[in-house]
């Protein structure tokens, strides 16, 4: 299992806009569509990462609690599919449907979202404010799978929190650690 730290795109920058095929309703959506009121959480996953599948039951209970409160989530998955054919489209939904995704799952299937965001691993985390200005990017929290912390959500929960509550989320902010993007 190789570690791959995120790239930490510069605060500020705006989302990138995409049109991508949700696996669960097979219909195309987009950000304008998909984000939330007060926050959007973009987060590039995919099926078969060991550090997704250590986090996947956190971002369910994350994603149903504060998408009640204007912060929606959305997870794409960029991986070549080709060579890493547990990340196709078909098996992604399952996935979806297995762990109880209450968020669209989007394949990126010419990697160019992935690469506008400047995704490098799996997960991958991105927030963006209401007016889809990034505000934070890194880590979930301290886990990984085998070191014995337990995953908690606590950098990532911050940044949402300090957004409900109209606080100063602060700059110091931990790269994600997960494994590379399968690029083509």
């Amino acid at each position: 299992m190789s570690e791959t730290a995120s790239y930490m795109l510069p605060l500020g920058t705006k989302a990138p806009n995409f049109n991508l095929f949700d696996t669960v309703t097979a219909q195309f959506k987009s950000l304008n569509t998909l984000k939330g009121a007060k926050a959007t959480v973009v987060m590039f996953i995919c099926n078969h990462c060991p550090f997704v599948i250590h986090v996947n039951d956190t971002l369910v209970t994350m994603a149903n609690y504060y998408q009640q409160r204007g912060v929606n989530f959305i997870a794409i998955s960029a991986n070549d599919v080709l060579n890493y054919p547990q990340d196709s489209p078909d098996l992604m939904k399952q996935q979806a449907l297995k762990v109880g995704y209450p968020f669209p799952y989007l394949y990126d299937e010419t990697q160019d979202v992935a690469k506008a965001y400047k995704a490098a691993c799996t997960p991958d985390f991105f927030v963006f404010d209401g007016g889809l200005s990034l505000v934070y990017r890194g880590q979930i929290d301290n886990s990984r799978p085998g070191n014995g912390i337990p995953v908690t959500g606590t950098d990532l929960k911050s940044a949402l929190d300090c957004i409900l509550n109209k606080q100063k989320i602060s700059e110091i902010q931990k790269p994600s650690i997960g494994c590379n993007i399968k690029w083509k």
